[in-house]
């Protein structure tokens, strides 16, 4: 078999197994044993996903899956990693290392965007949008790995914001692929960060608790 459509069955078994598993994590309550094995099952079967379609993009190219694939590798294994670590001194070398390659990321997808804005490609915007949205999850990295987060149980609130963050990846995926022009592209591309944002919100206001030593 070819090795691209070898690598396309374990992509799609991966990213239709975490869509649905994803989804049933989002509705059920959080933080019980349930909650937990299928947590396990979800950032598995992403992160198999993710991690062959890096070699996908390149032998067919395609941006969108490459960009796609950083991200969400990058908050499913920082999102588990955030839920280990509820002191500061449990921050290591691999930790800062996460958040150096996102942030090398982030800032080529903006330039990458701004040169394809000034080629008159809006899919360009696609790329500022997510460059940003990486940079600014570098900084949470650096706030939070410096002590200086004014959120007490931010191990909590970023593992749950990297993890809604993975499946927005994978929604935003499953939407581009088999949109059929059914939708702008860049639309398809923005549509489910617009909706599944607000949940992040909202349970972030839920679970935070304030860090009264930090000013």
């Amino acid at each position: 078999m070819e090795l691209f459509k070898l690598l396309l069955i374990v992509h799609i078994i991966g990213g239709f197994t975490s869509l649905l598993i994803g989804l049933c994590i989002m509705l059920l309550k959080k933080g019980n044993k349930k909650h937990k094995t299928l947590g396990k099952i979800y950032f598995y079967s992403m992160l198999t996903a993710s991690t062959v379609a890096i070699p996908m993009s390149y032998l067919h190219p395609n941006y969108f899956l490459f960009l796609i694939s950083i991200f969400t590798i990058y908050m499913l294994v920082t999102g588990v990693r955030y839920l280990n670590k509820k002191r500061r001194i449990e921050i290591n070398t691999m930790d800062w290392l996460l958040t150096a390659i996102m942030l090398f990321f982030a800032l080529a997808f903006i330039v990458f965007g701004i040169f394809n804005i000034v080629k008159r490609n809006n899919f360009g915007i696609v790329f500022i949008a997510f460059g940003s949205i990486g940079a600014f999850f570098s900084y949470q990295d650096f706030i939070n790995f410096k002590g200086k987060s004014k959120i007490k149980n931010y191990f909590l609130i970023t593992h749950l914001q990297r993890m809604v963050g993975s499946y927005i990846a994978s929604v935003t995926a499953f939407l581009v692929v088999n949109n059929n022009n059914f939708l702008p592209s860049i639309l398809a591309w923005l549509l489910p960060t617009a909706l599944l944002v607000p949940l992040i919100v909202f349970w972030s206001r839920k679970y935070n608790v304030v860090n009264k030593n930090v000013t």
